[in-house]
């Protein structure tokens, strides 16, 4: 049964980081204040700062001024600067809601909040073990702007002295006026002066030097994060809340007893080659870290293609969703949308070229709310492909391939044309 350790065994973390540097040294001003650096280039700008406390609404008031002003500290790069493989980091909170008696985090109604973002798969796959589990009155959520920032936005260099004023990178969250699709996309309902998720992770730690990701489940009640491991907040939804759960879905298994052997083994080689595979392959920064991220992804993708092949029932292991569905899912409804082009996987597509994993796709997208109501395409094609600036430097977002997701009766020309070929 995968536990605390998995992220470890596995070899990374499974979440959507939001940074990879250091919390940055702030100026903390009253807001109507402006920072003058004279006439030096942002690039090369410092300034005296402290760590900042967030209480109250002083995240409103922090102008970073140190790494994020330089150009060559990017949080979204990813890529090991000699091998140019990408290395998934670690998650930093690794609590557990348990229904043990004396538990730390025991399951209560409302006392948890989720914070997601609709564009990373493995937040997604939160909010979907949430809604097959019923848990949408347990554990309410709010996702955050598609938009990952990188850093702050510089004004022009002019020669007279300069005023700059530089938000937070990382997860933002919408504000009111944002008309964004998906639920729950808007200011944090928690902490309502809080702008970024990073607000969140000093308020539990000042001197937090990790990562800022999606999913996190955070404790109101004692003001805590819980975690930040997405395969384990979907163990503890799995379990953990079914004493507070109608009995329909108490009953709800997505980790039944006795495929479990068979689960924990596919979910190896779905995570290090496909889940993972893919930003392997799209952070790859040198020819040689890309070749070898890409041939065991699609080797992997032909694995997953020929054991649906041979199932007669429409999900991985049978007749009932399990944990799975959910994990591979997540990848494969992203892969034709933005793996093919913004990460170079374009080896085949799903749609022309996995007929078994595009037919099951499709199935679990039109048939089972949890997986159509949880993806949001346009979060998923703004945010990679204006995210990364480092892959895609104009951030431009491509129209196609439309449809984003077809419907389960319809195929691409040329397999429609091969198939009424063969009829």
């Amino acid at each position: 049964m995968l536990n605390q350790d998995d992220a470890a065994v596995f070899g990374g973390a499974e979440m959507c980081p939001a940074s990879s540097l250091p919390p940055p040294l702030y100026v903390i001003l009253p807001f109507s204040m402006i920072v003058s650096v004279g006439s030096i280039r942002p690039s090369i700008a410092r300034a005296s700062a402290v760590r900042p406390r967030f209480s109250n609404s002083s995240s409103r008031n922090l102008y970073s001024l140190s790494q994020e002003m330089s150009g060559s500290s990017k949080i979204t790069s990813w890529a090991d600067s000699k091998s140019g493989e990408f290395k998934r980091g670690q998650s930093a909170f690794r609590n557990f809601v348990s229904k043990k008696p004396g538990a730390e985090f025991p399951p209560e109604k409302g006392r948890y909040h989720l914070y997601v973002s609709y564009a990373c798969p493995w937040a997604q796959r939160t909010l979907i073990a949430r809604k097959l589990k019923g848990l949408e009155e347990i554990i309410p959520y709010t996702s955050v702007h598609w938009h990952m920032q990188e850093k702050g936005t510089y004004p022009p260099l002019p020669r007279q002295p300069i005023t700059i004023l530089l938000p937070p990178p990382g997860w933002r969250f919408a504000t009111p006026h944002e008309k964004l699709p998906g639920e729950h996309v808007g200011p944090d309902p928690i902490h309502p002066d809080y702008t970024h998720l990073r607000d969140i992770y000093f308020e539990v730690d000042p001197e937090y030097k990790g990562r800022f990701t999606v999913p996190t489940l955070y404790d109101i009640k004692q003001k805590k994060i819980v975690s930040n491991e997405s395969s384990e907040i979907l163990r503890m939804f799995y379990t953990q809340f079914d004493d507070i759960l109608p009995e329909e879905y108490k009953k709800v298994d997505l980790f039944p007893q006795h495929l479990q052997e068979e689960i924990e083994s596919t979910n190896d080689w779905t995570y290090n080659d496909i889940n993972n595979g893919v930003y392997k392959t799209g952070f790859a920064s040198t020819q040689e870290a890309y070749e070898s991220a890409i041939a065991p992804l699609f080797a992997s993708l032909e694995r997953a293609e020929s054991h649906l092949t041979s199932q007669t029932h429409p999900y991985y292991f049978g007749n009932t969703i399990t944990e799975a569905d959910i994990r591979l899912f997540t990848t494969i409804v992203r892969f034709d949308p933005v793996y093919v082009q913004h990460f170079k996987c374009n080896i085949r597509d799903i749609r022309s070229g996995f007929p078994a994993l595009h037919k099951w796709v499709r199935h679990l997208y039109w048939n089972v709310p949890a997986f159509h109501d949880t993806t949001q395409f346009e979060h998923i094609k703004r945010h990679y492909t204006r995210s990364h600036t480092q892959i895609n430097p104009p951030s431009i977002t491509p129209v196609g391939p439309l449809p984003d997701i077809f419907p389960e009766d319809e195929e691409v020309a040329a397999v429609k044309a091969a198939t009424a070929g063969k009829k």
